[in-house]
């Protein structure tokens, strides 16, 4: 399986590392906004060809599927211009920044037949795939889920601390994963509502931001969102339920009273982002629906536009 990777940022890297553990996986191409450091990130992890220029790489025989890992705005005309090009993509969450490119990018999948996946990363954590095996058993029900996404990001910064060529969203992105993992693990969602704190005055968007959720199954969420949040940085999830409770932080998995469970053994990875990928290559492989697929993702954009026109009202 030949993969490009568009996006060499520090969540690219990411991708980058998580594509090295996966067997018969080779990166034969890069793209980057800027051709040096696109070509360094090359040089460190032995790809062949770096190039800005996108088209350039759908036109490479050495192509099977791409990962995008792009700004925002543009996941929804890549992702199509990627299928235009006879390329299976998954697109690094969230899929857009309107229900309308959304739709889109299914129609686009669904003429195609490609495998167009989704980079909802919280469906592969083993932390969540515990919860989500239990709940299939029938060993759990969720009451109430309380997430905090929390970042300290009052200038325009990327992970690594380096300056992005675009602008971040609460709504659009970092809500979508908690929206998403809900209705994955309670059902469909019914019911949401949102407001939003002041709009910064250089990066034109909210830095604050509350939700509330309420899936058909009677279970409620609360989303909390800042990039205001000058302390301990991430997202955190609890879950209550009808026989446990539940602490989550990223890849790890606590119960209530803060005493870790071993979830070595959910997966053959503890990695979440090399688990999606090892999704996105397998569906590929045999030809089926990869979890987190643009079908079984677009309710969640479906709620974050109702959010959105509720917050715009």
């Amino acid at each position: 399986m030949k993969i490009a990777l568009a996006g060499a940022g520090a969540f690219g890297e990411k991708h980058l590392d998580g594509l090295k553990l996966i067997d018969g996986v080779e990166v034969t191409s890069l793209v980057g906004r800027r051709l040096e450091p696109t070509q360094a990130i090359a040089a460190k992890y032995g790809i062949g060809h770096a190039t800005t220029d996108l088209a350039e790489t759908l036109a490479r025989d050495d192509v099977d599927a791409v990962i995008l890992c792009t700004p925002t705005q543009m996941h929804a005309a890549q992702a199509i211009q990627c299928m235009d090009a006879g390329k299976h993509v998954q697109v690094e969450i969230p899929l857009a920044d309107s229900l309308a490119d959304a739709e889109a990018v299914l129609a686009r999948s669904q003429e195609t037949g490609l495998t167009c996946m989704v980079g909802h990363t919280r469906r592969f954590n083993p932390s969540h795939q515990y919860i989500h095996d239990r709940i299939k058993r029938g060993e759990f029900d969720i009451q109430q889920m309380d997430v905090q996404t929390y970042f300290f990001r009052r200038k325009n910064m990327n992970a690594k601390g380096e300056a992005r060529s675009w602008t971040d969203h609460l709504l659009w992105h970092h809500a979508a994963h908690t929206v998403d993992l809900f209705a994955y693990q309670a059902g469909p969602i019914v019911k949401a509502n949102a407001i939003e704190g002041p709009i910064h005055p250089e990066l034109g968007i909210a830095m604050d931001m509350s939700i509330q959720l309420k899936a058909e199954s009677g279970a409620i969420c609360t989303l909390s969102l800042s990039f205001n949040n000058d302390g301990p940085l991430g997202t955190f999830f609890r879950y209550i339920g009808n026989s446990a409770t539940y602490l989550a932080r990223y890849d790890d998995l606590f119960t209530g009273k803060d005493e870790q469970i071993d979830v070595s053994n959910v997966a053959v990875s503890m990695n979440g982002i090399e688990l999606q990928d090892r999704e996105f290559i397998s569906a590929i492989r045999e030809g089926r629906e990869p979890n987190s697929s643009v079908a079984q993702v677009l309710p969640c954009y479906r709620v974050l536009d109702a959010l959105e026109k509720q917050l715009q009202a």
